[in-house]
C-alpha cells in the first residue's frame, strides 16, 4: 500500500481505492468545488487511456466510448448479485438524469475475458439498459483498464464454469472534457448519485 502525506492543513479527506491511498487538497480553483462529497476527487491519478473490445467485437478506446458524461463500472456478468445490483442502480440513476434533462452514458467494463465475451458484454448491458455500453477485451486489455482506475480483481481457481470474481465495486464519473471528476460507493442511491453527477454536468 503506498501512502501520500501532505499538510494537515492542505489536506480534505483521503480514502483508500484499489489499494492506493490518496489525499485530496482544499484548492480554490476547483470548479466542482461544490459537488464533491468523496475523499478522492479530481486530480488523482484515476483514470486514462484504454483500449477494449466492445459488442460488436471493433476495437474503441477511452475517446470512443466517453463522449458526454459516463458511470464507468467494473464488474463481470457471472457475478451473482453485486453486479447487478450496482449497474441497475447505476441505470435507473441515468434515467433520473434524463427526466431532469441531462443525459449520461453507463460503462459496464468486464474483469472477466475468459468468460465474457464482447456478444456476452453487449447482452448483458442492453438488458440493464439500452444506453449502457457493455466492454470486454483480452487479458492484458482488461488489466490496463483495471489499473487505469486503480481498481482490483482476482479470479478464483476456474475448477468450473461456475468460478467466482472477486473485484472492487465503485463507480467512476467521467467527464470527456475532464477526465475522473468523482467516485460513488455501493451504499449511494440512484437518486443522490442522479444529483451528485447532475451537479457536476451543470458546472462541466
Amino acid at each position: 500500500m503506498t501512502r501520500f502525506i501532505a499538510p494537515l492543513a492542505a489536506v480534505a479527506a483521503a480514502a483508500l481505492v484499489g489499494g492506493t491511498w490518496f489525499l485530496t487538497q482544499n484548492t480554490g480553483g476547483d470548479q466542482f468545488a461544490q459537488c464533491r462529497t468523496s475523499a478522492v476527487a479530481g486530480g488523482t491519478a484515476i483514470g486514462g487511456p484504454f483500449e477494449l473490445l466492445n459488442a460488436k467485437g471493433e476495437t474503441v478506446t477511452d475517446k470512443d466510448v466517453i463522449t458526454e458524461p459516463t458511470m464507468i463500472y467494473f464488474g463481470y456478468t457471472f457475478c451473482p448479485d453485486v453486479c447487478p445490483l450496482d449497474t441497475a442502480r447505476n441505470a435507473e440513476a441515468t434515467d433520473f438524469l434524463a427526466q431532469d434533462g441531462q443525459s449520461m452514458t453507463p460503462v459496464f467494463i468486464s474483469v472477466d475475458p475468459n468468460r465474457d465475451t464482447p456478444e456476452v458484454v453487449g447482452e448483458y448491458a442492453s438488458y440493464i439498459h439500452e444506453k449502457m455500453v457493455g466492454l470486454t477485451g483480452s487479458e492484458t486489455q482488461v488489466k490496463a483498464a483495471s489499473q487505469a482506475y486503480r481498481t482490483y480483481y482476482n479470479a478464483h481457481p476456474a475448477e468450473d464454469e461456475y468460478y467466482l470474481v472477486d473485484h472492487s465495486t465503485f463507480s467512476y464519473l467521467v467527464l470527456p472534457e475532464h477526465g475522473f471528476v468523482e467516485f460513488f460507493r455501493r451504499d449511494v442511491s440512484a437518486q443522490d448519485m442522479a444529483d451528485r453527477a447532475g451537479c457536476f454536468i451543470e458546472n462541466a
